[in-house]
């Protein structure tokens, strides 16, 4: 059994020690990260023609191989499933994020589009993230709440659904989104599966551009937020809030089956046939 860890934050973020040291006990693990901050890239590989790709070898405390690469976390796990970490994989790892990745931050979490990558490889993905103590951007924490992190339960969470996963790995490719509040262990209400929200606990509300004197066709955007939200408690978002574990699965993109046609698809019948 062979486990990919990676993240978005970058290969120095105490998260991805914390999960990659918590997933040795499962499997062998490589980590491969991204080299530096890459918060918000969803599933985007880069602009890879526009620079040279590289990896560099780094030294994480109780793994035995690391890399560290000059790109987003999609792009490790392409890399991963083109065999450049010694062939295949069974399973992504991605986080821990944090910062909660729930309702709209999903789309665009780099934590979650590494293990979109890998699901377009045959690798199932578990990304994990963690609610941060006060708030900050959607999907990411303020620098300054790092230090308030309770990383321990986080990895512990990961840990048992990683170990009961290998345990009796589902027959289809998963994707599991985990959610974890900010508390100790003994301190979680319980845990929930839950539907992807709409809406974070606390969102962006408006956006404004905002001149600057010296260039006047230079323009600063400043963002304004919202209050806190009390989110719907079968949701992502909504079990955080209440001391509860969220554990959402996302499905692939595919078709859905019909045989009639919408006024969209029938113009461009029209258009083409």
């Amino acid at each position: 059994m062979r486990i990919l860890v990676t993240n978005d934050d970058g290969i120095h973020a105490p998260g991805l020690l914390h999960l990659a040291q918590a997933m040795t006990k499962h499997a062998d693990v490589v980590v491969v990260a991204p080299d530096s901050e890459y918060s918000g890239a969803g599933a985007a590989i880069g602009a890879i023609w526009e620079f040279q790709p590289h990896v560099t070898r780094h030294e994480l405390e109780g793994i035995p191989e690391a890399w560290a690469v000059n790109g987003p976390p999609a792009l490790a796990v392409m890399y991963a499933r083109l065999g450049a970490f010694g062939g295949d994989f069974d399973l992504v790892v991605s986080g821990i994020n944090p910062g909660a990745n729930v309702g709209r931050s999903v789309y665009h979490s780099g934590t979650v589009g590494a293990c979109l990558s890998g699901r377009n490889g045959g690798w199932s993905g578990i990304a994990v993230s963690q609610a941060s103590s006060g708030w900050g951007v959607e999907g990411q924490a303020w620098d300054e709440s790092l230090r308030l992190q309770k990383w321990q339960t986080a990895s512990a969470v990961a840990s048992a659904f990683v170990g009961g996963f290998i345990e009796n790995p589902p027959a289809d490719l998963v994707i599991a989104n985990i959610n974890v509040p900010n508390l100790e262990l003994e301190d979680l209400v319980g845990w929930s599966v839950t539907e992807v929200g709409l809406l974070p606990p606390r969102a962006m509300s408006a956006a404004e551009l905002v001149q600057r004197a010296e260039t006047p066709d230079h323009y600063d955007v400043k963002v304004s937020w919202g209050s806190p939200i009390d989110l719907p408690e079968n949701t992502d978002g909504g079990a955080i809030e209440r001391g509860r574990v969220s554990v959402s699965y996302l499905t692939r993109l595919e078709a859905e089956p019909r045989t009639d046609l919408n006024p969209a698809e029938a113009a461009l019948g029209r258009l083409i046939d």
